[in-house]
Parts: structure tokens; sequence; C-alpha cells
């Protein structure tokens, strides 16, 4: 895999191709700024309908990073993928996206990515499973260097780095939004007692603690790791691993901060106390000295 010292800039994929190509249809799809991972309409909508920003994936430590969750649509092989894990290789099945979730007293638990949903011959419902898919949050300032790729692209675009250069948020990713959708919808569906599929990059995935897993038969969760398989002409989403959870133990472990050091946080209070009593320190000994002793 490429390393991100070769890399000019933050930008890995603009509009579905790699920066690097500048063959007719890649420069087609940045003039139409259209989306090739299956949107909802032809032209990318993120962040702004009428001024998207069309940036599937970014460089961070060799590793092109989906920011995107349009990109996990790529040949819809997420869904054929969930789908085998939940039903089998032969059921008959579909997938029905942005399904609403509403709890015992009617209040909103957001909206499902996809459902996926086994019927027979005659068309009567069977078994669903849920799949959600989940990007990467930025921190820092994507808009500019994108900006300035579209006045002029190049595969020699460069972005200088410093302050506000773009990168993963991963903290912001899974405790904004992933972890928040496995306590409510997810705790829904682990009360109906069906299976939940979760759709992540593996790199995000390694910034979780690390999980307790189960077998495919026991599994309340299979979560679903994808990578790109880097192209010049146009990455591939490619499945690189699955992991299989019991949903209480793995919400557990991603809810369960893993504690400091104790010294540490009691000489933060210490020196606050030092300041509230006007840097007159107590005689008698502190709470540290007795840790330490």
């Amino acid at each position: 895999m490429a390393k991100e010292t070769e890399h000019k800039s933050p930008l890995s994929e603009v509009f579905g191709f790699p920066i690097e190509n500048d063959g007719v249809k890649a420069k087609r799809y940045r003039k139409q700024r259209l989306c090739p991972f299956n949107n909802k309409v032809p032209n990318c909508t993120k962040d702004k309908a009428n001024n998207p920003l069309g940036v599937c994936s970014i460089w961070h430590n060799g590793t092109s990073v989906i920011t995107c969750p349009m990109r996990f649509r790529e040949d819809w092989i997420i869904i054929e993928n969930a789908a085998e894990f939940a039903f089998g290789k032969d059921a008959l099945w579909t997938s029905l996206s942005e399904i609403k979730l509403a709890d015992k007293n009617g209040q909103s638990a957001g909206n499902i990515d996809f459902v996926l949903v086994r019927y027979n011959d005659k068309g009567q419902l069977i078994d669903f499973v849920s799949l959600e898919v989940q990007g990467v949050y930025i921190s820092g300032n994507l808009r500019n260097p994108f900006n300035e790729y579209i006045i002029k692209p190049s595969k020699d675009f460069k972005w200088p780095r410093g302050y506000n250069y773009p990168k993963p948020d991963y903290l912001s990713s899974s405790r904004k939004r992933l972890i928040p959708q496995m306590l409510y919808k997810g705790g829904i569906f682990q009360t109906w007692q069906k299976k939940q599929t979760i759709v992540l990059q593996k790199s995000f995935f390694e910034t979780l603690p690390s999980l307790p897993t189960t077998s495919k038969s026991k599994a309340d969760i299979a979560w679903f790791l994808y990578d790109l398989e880097i192209n010049q002409k146009q990455n591939n989403l490619v499945l690189t691993d699955i992991v299989y959870t019991e949903f209480e133990p793995a919400l557990l472990k991603v809810t369960t901060p893993e504690a400091g050091d104790l010294s540490n946080f009691v000489s933060i209070l210490q020196n606050r106390l030092d300041e509230h009593l006007d840097n007159n320190p107590p005689d008698a000994p502190t709470l540290n000295d007795i840790i330490k002793s």
C-alpha cells in the first residue's frame, strides 16, 4: 500500500476516482459532480447539494480512509455480504433503506441505514436484520484543499501541512455516532432478538477497544470490516474481515472507558487545591503521598 509520505495532499478520492486519474471518465465525474457509488441521485450530495464536498476518502498514515458513507455502496457488496450472514446463500431477500425506528412511546430512535428483509415465494416477510454504515468524521479543513483541487485538477496537486490539515477523527466517530446507534437502535433490535450488522473500515474498527468475540451462530452483531484496494484508475472496496460479537459484552466494552492513572488525577486536584488556598500547601500528607506509600 502507498505510504502517506508519498502523497502531497490529503485528497485520495474525489467524486469516486483517485486524484491521479486524469482519464476521460474521471474528468466527466468531476465536472458533473457525479457519484459512482449508488447515491440516491446521480450527483454527489455530501455536505451541500448545490456545492458538494466530493471527497470520498483522504490519506492518513498510509491508508485511504473512507470519509463518506456512500463510498461503502460500491457494487452493493456490503448488502450482499450482510444478507448471506443473516439469511444464508439461498434465501429470497431484498434491502430497504432509511427505515424509521421508534421506541415504545413512539419517540424516534433514528433511521436505520438499511433493513435487509427475507421473504418467501408469496412475498411474505419471514425475517429481517439491520445494517448500519459508518464513515469517519474529519477534523480540520477539507473544503479548502478540495476547492483548490477542483479549480485545477492535477495528479501533482499539493497542499501544505500545518494547522487544520484534514485527518480522521475516530474518537468523535465512535462517541457521537457509533455508540449512540448501538445504544438506541441496537438496543431495540436486541430486545426484538434480531441480528445486527455494522459496516466499518478496518482502520476505524482498530481504534475501538478490543471486543470480546463469539461464534457466527451465537453472534448478535456481525462487524463487516472493509478496506480500499488502491488502484491508480479506481480503487476497489474489499471485505477484509468479519468480527462476531454478542450485543451486551460489545456494548459494555465500547461504552466503558479505560481508567487512567489515579495519581495523575490526584495531582491535578492537589494543584488546583493549592491555587484555591492561595498556594499554601497543607502540612499534612496528601492523598498522593498516601497512594505512593
